[in-house]
């Protein structure tokens, strides 16, 4: 069963070719017999049921009139389960008690509020700190297109579930590339919105974390970022995302798009990510090879991560902590408020270079990732991979300067490398141009094609079924 775009199922629900009600049993149907990849933390029961019978209600009393005001009547959507849900429960990944409200986080309440029907939580690691799901709620989730292989992170789950068909679209959280990178390790289209375009409550005191939306085509996960954003009372950043915006960021080929190249890059992401340049030639803009360069960016990264977590994590809560992440907690502790400052003073300055850069530049163009999937059970390649060594992001470089400065970022299917293994190219514009970055992304997705879909992985063990 794979779940049908966001047109596909409305055009149907219009045309009475099925039910909401039809359409979400089928989704949670497959969610409980067929997430062999161990995408969901929990499915959704009842409540899921009541609100798609509220939407073939609202269908039946109101005829096309139906989707004025409610453009996602009967989308199924996972939510990550770092974000609150009033019916379902948020472990956040942790063994440790999450004292939040059980309530809808803001983006939540505005989905259904919209006609989305919320399907489950999917996995994540602890407080979403590392790139991959590796925690000890749930067992890690793999990769759709190579099961002894990561779906990335944190927002596997969501990444697997999206690529497996296993509803329309995930709501997720990105910090450091936790959209992106899990979107380009499993074939899907992972937005990144503007900081401040979607509320975020409670919002992280490190002012990196961005929520944004997961979806198989650029426009579905356009659609859903669109009804979640705005600003919110509980956020005091939400309503930002447009100071930089430049006068002619309508105008995709006004200026030349930077392609940027990131040290690491393998051989094989290299080959598949550069068709990309040669599409987006194709189309008509001029594309120059460029560098973006700011010194001591990934320490920077690190004390500002590493003392957030610090200041989340009593020393109570030691003994229930993922051991990676009470690494990076203790790393932490140790800092000091002018550690802290200089870090701050390193962000300052890639925000002033890239603003720099976006007044030559439409856009910037790059491979998401720099390499292939990596070992299921790890948080990293091999030479990242133990925590104490703090290098748990820097495979990843393409992902992280972007959530320093706030930036939009969308990453799409580039193809398969050799191995059969995906590739995402990421699109990046000056805060504020979202939908100056959506509209070449779909251009380009036209230009490229659909990727090849997983296979399906009958061998292994439906997620409902697998232990920790």
């Amino acid at each position: 069963m794979t779940a049908p775009g966001i047109g596909d199922l409305t055009q149907r629900l219009r045309q009475g070719q099925t039910t909401a009600t039809e359409h979400v049993q089928s989704v949670l149907h497959a969610v409980r017999t067929k997430d062999t990849l161990g995408a969901f933390v929990t499915a959704a029961g009842d409540e899921a049921l009541r609100a798609a019978e509220q939407v073939d209600r609202r269908i039946r009393e109101r005829g096309p009139d139906a989707w004025r005001g409610a453009p996602l009547l009967g989308v199924t959507v996972s939510v990550k389960d770092l974000l609150q849900t009033r019916d379902l429960p948020t472990t956040r990944g942790s063994r440790l008690t999450n004292r939040r409200p059980r309530q809808d986080a803001p983006a939540v309440a505005r989905l259904r509020a919209a006609g989305a029907v919320v399907i489950g939580k999917t996995t994540t690691s602890e407080y979403g700190w590392s790139a991959s799901t590796l925690g000890q709620v749930t067992p890690p989730t793999a990769n759709p297109y190579a099961p002894h292989l990561t779906a990335g992170g944190s927002s596997g789950g969501a990444a697997a579930a999206v690529a497996t068909g296993l509803g329309e679209g995930a709501l997720a959280t990105d910090g450091a590339g936790s959209i992106r990178i899990p979107a380009a390790f499993c074939a899907v289209v992972g937005y990144k919105p503007s900081y401040g375009r979607v509320p975020y409550v409670p919002n992280g005191v490190e002012r990196l974390a961005h929520q944004g939306t997961l979806a198989r085509t650029v426009a579905d996960a356009a659609a859903l970022a669109d009804v979640i954003a705005g600003p919110h009372p509980g956020d005091p950043d939400s309503g930002l995302g447009s100071i930089d915006r430049p006068p002619d960021s309508h105008d995709s080929r006004a200026r030349p798009i930077g392609w940027i190249e990131y040290e690491g890059t393998s051989d094989e992401i290299r080959k598949v990510t550069e068709q990309a340049m040669a599409a987006l030639r194709d189309q008509g803009h001029q594309v120059e090879r460029t560098q973006v360069r700011c010194q001591d960016l990934y320490p920077a990264l690190v004390d500002i991560l590493a003392a957030a977590e610090a200041a989340g994590t009593p020393p109570q809560d030691e003994e229930r902590c993922d051991p990676g992440r009470l690494d990076i907690v203790r790393y932490g502790r140790t800092l000091s408020a002018a550690a802290l400052l200089r870090a701050e003073g390193v962000r300052q300055q890639l925000r002033t270079r890239l603003r720099s850069v976006m007044r030559r530049y439409s856009l910037l163009a790059m491979a998401t990732v720099p390499i292939e999937p990596f070992d299921l059970g790890a948080i990293g390649p091999p030479w990242a991979a133990d925590p104490r060594d703090l290098l748990w992001l820097a495979w990843s470089p393409a992902s992280y300067p972007f959530n320093m400065t706030g930036q939009p970022a969308v990453t799409l299917p580039a193809g398969l490398t050799g191995s059969g293994l995906p590739a995402g190219i990421q699109l990046v514009g000056p805060v504020g141009a979202d939908d100056l970055v959506l509209t070449v992304a779909h251009r380009l997705e036209t230009e490229l094609g659909p990727p090849p879909p997983p296979r399906p992985q009958h061998a292994l063990v439906p997620a409902t079924e697998r232990t920790p």
